[in-house]
C-alpha cells in the first residue's frame, strides 16, 4: 500500500477525492510531520517554518515524490534531493496570474503616481494635476524570467502596448540572451524580474546594472531579494540614480522597520503579497496533486519537475 504523508492544512480539499487503497498519513505539527514522513513514499508537507520543512525532509528516507505549494525550493537541502534520488514537484505557475496582475498594477500605480494621489485622498485634499504623467503605451520592458510567471505578464503588458523584450536562453522575436542584457540596459524604461533563485541569479542586479539603466527607469522585482545587490538598489534610489523601484521581494524579509527601503519615495514595497493576493491557489494546488497523483499511480510522468541541480 502507498504511504502518502500530507499536512492537514489541505486535507478539506483532498481527502474527499483521493483514490482508495492508499495510507494517508495526516499531520498538523511538526512533531507529527516527523513521524508521519518515517515510511511515506509521497510527501506534501508545505509549513510556514522552512526550516522544519527541511528537517521533515531529512527525515522522510523512504521519500520518492516530493510535493509543494512553493515555486521557490531553494530553503530545502538540495544535496538530500539528489543523493535520494527524490522527484519533485513544485507550485510553478500556480500563482503566476496573480502575480502577473501584481506587476501591471506595480508598473501603473507608480506610472500615474498613485501612491500620492491616496495620500492626498487621506488627507481630503483635492488634487487638481496628477502626480504621475507616465504612459504605459509605447513604453519599453525588460523581462528577465520567461517561465510561468513571464509568460503570464508578457501579454498583459501587450495589452496596454509595452514593448516588451525578454531575456531567455533559446532565440526568438523580442528575445535577448543571457550574455546580451546587460548592454542593453539603457534602452528600457522598465526592468522586471522574474528569475528563479539560483546561483546564477544571485546579486545578478548590481552597483553596475543600476548604473547602466535610464534615470527614470524602474526597477521591479518578484523573484527573490537576493537578486537584487540591495545596498546599492538603496544609494541608487537616495541619488534618484533610477527613477523607482517596485519591490516584492526584500532582503531580509520581513523587512526590519528601520530598513532605509521604507523611507524612500520611489521605493514601493509590497512585502511580498503578489502570490497571496487571489483565493484560489490551494484550489489549483489540489487539482494539480491529484491530477499528478492519479499519473504517479499509473507510473505516467508528473509535472512540473523541480531540477535541485538547476534549482528550479
Amino acid at each position: 500500500m502507498t504511504i502518502l504523508a500530507i499536512s492537514g492544512l489541505i486535507r478539506p480539499m483532498l481527502e474527499p477525492r483521493l483514490p482508495q487503497g492508499l495510507d494517508v498519513r495526516w499531520f498538523m505539527t511538526h512533531e507529527e510531520a516527523l513521524a508521519a514522513v518515517a515510511d511515506a513514499e509521497i510527501g506534501w508537507f508545505d509549513m510556514n517554518d522552512k526550516a522544519a520543512m527541511a528537517e521533515t525532509l531529512v527525515a522522510a528516507k523512504k521519500l520518492k515524490w516530493l510535493n509543494s505549494i512553493y515555486a521557490g525550493l531553494d530553503f530545502l537541502p538540495m544535496d538530500v534531493l539528489i543523493e535520494r534520488g527524490i522527484t519533485v514537484t513544485n507550485g510553478a505557475g500556480i500563482n503566476a496570474v496573480t502575480i502577473a496582475e501584481y506587476i501591471v498594477m506595480g508598473m501603473l500605480n507608480i506610472a500615474k503616481g498613485y501612491r500620492e494621489v491616496m495620500r492626498a485622498a487621506e488627507r481630503r485634499e483635492w488634487l487638481f494635476d496628477s502626480p504621475g504623467k507616465r504612459e504605459l503605451a509605447g513604453s519599453k520592458a525588460l523581462l528577465l524570467g520567461y517561465g510561468a510567471i513571464g509568460k503570464a505578464v508578457a501579454p498583459r503588458l501587450a495589452a496596454f502596448e509595452v514593448d516588451v523584450t525578454v531575456v531567455r536562453r533559446s532565440p526568438g522575436a523580442n528575445t535577448l540572451g543571457p550574455d546580451e542584457w546587460r548592454a542593453r540596459l539603457g534602452d528600457f524604461d522598465w526592468v522586471i524580474l522574474a528569475v528563479p533563485a539560483t546561483p546564477e541569479t544571485e546579486g545578478m542586479i548590481g552597483a553596475a546594472e543600476l548604473a547602466a539603466m535610464k534615470a527614470d527607469a524602474v526597477i521591479l522585482n518578484f523573484a527573490r531579494g537576493s537578486v537584487i545587490d540591495q545596498p546599492a538598489l538603496v544609494e541608487a534610489l537616495q541619488t534618484k540614480r533610477i527613477g523607482g523601484a517596485f519591490l516584492d521581494v526584500t532582503t531580509p524579509e520581513p523587512l526590519p522597520a528601520d530598513d532605509p527601503l521604507w523611507a524612500l519615495d520611489n521605493a514601493h514595497i509590497s512585502m511580498h503579497l503578489s502570490g497571496r493576493a487571489q483565493d484560489k491557489m490551494f484550489v489549483r494546488s489540489a487539482d494539480r496533486f491529484l491530477a499528478n497523483l492519479d499519473a504517479w499511480l499509473k507510473g505516467e510522468p508528473i509535472a512540473p519537475v523541480f531540477d535541485p541541480r538547476l534549482g528550479y
